[in-house]
């Protein structure tokens, strides 16, 4: 009889090891943990791969779209992407699908500098009608209603986020277009850099057709107003409303941010998310 796989899995550098070996050409002389959340652990292997492996079953239909439509997003964008070169399909010693891609060298854009014109080049042509033509069929549209300002303002409140003049401009707000493929869930820890320099867009569990303001959130959440211009040259003209939206966007983005920091305190997150969310709150 088959065995019954919990909801939840955990993967330490030794299983990891011993799963990619079982299924992949790799030697696997070295294993390092690069990160561990509530969804994903990230292994670096042999200084060249990442291996991304599935903790909650909750995310596994994320994982699966991740693997579907990132190497043709990795073709179309400037900037590194985790293209999936490595895929693990779920078996007797793993349930879940799980992938390697080249490892992308870079840390983390939180409290740093972001080139905005190669951040604003990336997100044109991943939001291009032609990214949505070759990939977008079969992806869920907004499926955490993210842009529906219906359920982001109560959030916002819920926060404690005080920005009237922005949720007074957000309830005039049509329904969103569900016009372009986003990453979904876009902000600073997103971003590897090295020194400005964009080196990727990493964590595509969210990918999804939404309203391209999901993503132009980054313009606030993430860069401050000198950089702000340069971004929107480079990506092209937004009208009033997708920018009112992007900025309720970064404003719940950076409240959510800054709650989980205060509690884990983790301060160079606190407050570069509290940075963001006073620029989403009251600019413009």
């Amino acid at each position: 009889m088959s065995e019954v796989w919990s909801a939840e899995e955990h993967v330490d550098e030794e299983r990891a090891r011993r799963l990619i070996r079982s299924l992949f050409e790799l030697s696997v002389d070295e294993v390092a943990l690069v990160s561990e959340g509530w969804d994903y652990a990230v292994f670096r292997v042999d200084g060249e791969w990442a291996f991304r492996f599935p903790r909650r079953e909750v995310v596994v239909p994320g994982t699966e779209r991740e693997i579907a439509v990132l190497p043709v997003i990795a073709e179309r964008l400037s900037v590194g992407v985790p293209a999936p070169v490595f895929v693990g399909r779920p078996g007797e010693d793993f349930p879940w699908p799980f992938y390697g891609a080249r490892y992308l060298a870079g840390v983390e854009a939180t409290g740093r500098p972001v080139d905005a014109v190669a951040l604003g080049e990336a997100l044109r042509a991943l939001h291009a009608p032609e990214t949505l033509a070759t990939v977008g069929e079969g992806l869920p549209a907004d499926p955490l209603g993210r842009v529906d300002m219906d359920v982001r303002l109560p959030r916002l409140a819920e926060l404690g986020v005080d920005a009237p003049a922005l949720v007074k401009a957000a309830r005039r707000l049509p329904p969103a277009r569900h016009t372009a493929v986003c990453h979904g869930d876009l902000h600073m820890r997103q971003l590897l850099v090295d020194g400005d320099a964009l080196i990727g867009i990493v964590d595509w569990v969210d990918v999804c057709r939404s309203d391209p303001a999901v993503d132009l959130s980054v313009a606030w959440s993430t860069l401050d107003a000198a950089r702000r211009p340069a971004f929107f040259a480079a990506y092209g003209e937004v009208d009033e409303e997708t920018r009112v939206r992007a900025r309720v966007v970064a404003a719940f983005l950076c409240a959510m941010l800054a709650d989980w920091a205060r509690k884990e305190q983790v301060p160079l997150v606190l407050a570069a998310a509290a940075a963001g969310l006073r620029r989403a709150s009251d600019e413009e």
